[in-house]
């Protein structure tokens, strides 16, 4: 069998995860949305909606490595990898449209069927994401060449994330067929969106191979497997670093709810979160550059150091002026896109020179632990700046006071600000056996 050369693997992983988040910006930015105005949830489901998102993230998270260690275990004529592909994009596809196709039942019968769908598919995601992660570990032995296939990665996640965001909406009215948008037409909509996604996604199955010395490694249990990864000290570096610095995304986590309070108008965010996706963008494409000057550790270390001053910078200017608050909307963006491209390259640095040393390569339960981190630091994040609206005062239907302005600006840059600076400490340590870059 031909084996793909490195552009067609770049080019069908870069597709693949573009394909894959769409699906995730689907229901991360929309689930709420569709509940409250087209499945008519009342305050009590949604409620109890809310809920079962948070336990079943916080699950997920703590599934993650148990994942990622069964993909390890597994032997197939396609890897171990692969097969995971391959065999998670018609569930996801599937569950995705039936959190957005949620019958009229009576009673709590919606909530049920809410509950059911929604705890599925998060189990169904994860054996969808970690493998595609591993992947970029396994396919790409060259760690140049593999961080600029994350920050392809990256980068065009994050176009795929505007596309999503500005565009599913549109999408919805026009499949309507009514003069509003309709419960059927978000129904239609992200059954188009979800079969294209997963068929961009399938595409990493078709075009990327992983390396052969995983293939004849000897298959490993559940002990040697967490045994190998609580060894590996660079990547609990990287995890413990990652999770500290959970304060950077508490501007993507807040930035809505920030632009009500502080100019009372929620889609002043879209300006705001234009800023960050560009910034993104940019750090996306620069990041490899950058590494070919610095090594990713002094670069997560500057991370750290410049997110925490971009921080601190945003909090004097104030938020009067919405062109400074802009500018430095996209400085944070960049800053985060940076991080995002360091981390998953970092922990695949981390996989190989434990594999130099031991001769054991665990990518599933290795990049288990980037998917983790990301659900614990979104956690975190919404959890950190709820508290921070609670103790400001803040809820619907109150005049808003500049008081309460002020606590909510706090928490929109002064918290990130004490997180960056303490993100940066662990990587101040991280050191490879073998130096890598």
């Amino acid at each position: 069998m031909t084996v793909p050369g490195p552009r067609t693997q770049t080019a069908a992983i870069t597709t693949a995860a573009a394909g894959q988040n769409v699906i995730y910006t689907v229901v991360t930015t929309f689930m709420l949305l569709y509940l409250l105005q087209y499945a008519r949830f009342d305050p009590g489901q949604l409620a109890i909606a809310t809920t079962v998102i948070a336990v079943t993230r916080i699950a997920d998270a703590i599934g993650d490595p148990i994942v990622g260690s069964l993909i390890d275990m597994s032997r197939t004529r396609w890897g171990k990898l692969r097969p995971f592909v391959l065999f998670s994009a018609a569930p996801v596809a599937v569950l995705t449209v039936a959190l957005f196709a949620i019958p009229d039942l009576a009673g709590d019968g919606k909530v049920l069927y809410f509950a059911v769908a929604y705890i599925v598919w998060g189990f169904v995601y994860t054996f969808c994401d970690v493998p595609l992660w591993g992947l970029v570990g396994s396919a790409f032995p060259d760690p140049l060449r593999r961080t600029r296939v994350v920050g392809f990665m990256r980068a065009f996640g994050a176009i795929s994330l505007g596309l999503a965001t500005l565009g599913l909406p549109q999408l919805a009215r026009a499949l309507s067929f009514a003069e509003e948008t309709t419960g059927e037409g978000w129904s239609r909509s992200v059954a188009l969106v979800a079969i294209v996604g997963m068929g961009l996604y399938l595409l990493a199955f078709f075009f990327v191979r992983e390396r052969e010395s995983v293939a004849a490694q000897k298959q490993l249990n559940f002990r040697q497997l967490f045994g190998a990864l609580f060894r590996n000290t660079p990547l609990l570096l990287v995890l413990l670093g990652s999770v500290l610095g959970f304060g950077r995304y508490i501007v993507q986590a807040g930035g809505a709810v920030f632009a009500v309070i502080a100019y009372d108008d929620e889609g002043l965010f879209t300006l705001l979160g234009a800023g960050i996706i560009g910034g993104l963008v940019v750090a996306s494409f620069a990041t490899p550059a950058l590494l070919r000057i610095w090594s990713a550790r002094t670069l997560a270390i500057a991370c750290g150091i410049g997110g925490a001053i971009i921080s601190v910078l945003m909090y004097l200017f104030g938020y009067q002026n919405i062109v400074s608050v802009l500018v430095f909307m996209t400085l944070t963006g960049i800053a985060i896109g940076v991080f995002n491209v360091l981390q998953p390259s970092m922990i695949a640095d981390a996989v190989d020179a434990a594999e130099e040393r031991t001769g054991v390569r665990n990518d599933g339960i290795s990049f288990a632990t980037l998917t983790f981190t990301a659900k614990v630091m979104s956690a975190f994040a919404t959890l950190v700046f709820g508290v921070v609206v609670v103790i400001a005062g803040y809820q619907e239907g109150i005049a808003v006071t500049t008081p309460m302005q002020d606590a909510v600006w706090i928490g929109m840059t002064l918290v990130p600000a004490v997180s960056c600076l303490l993100s940066a400490v662990p990587f101040w340590f991280y050191r490879l056996p073998v130096q890598r870059r």
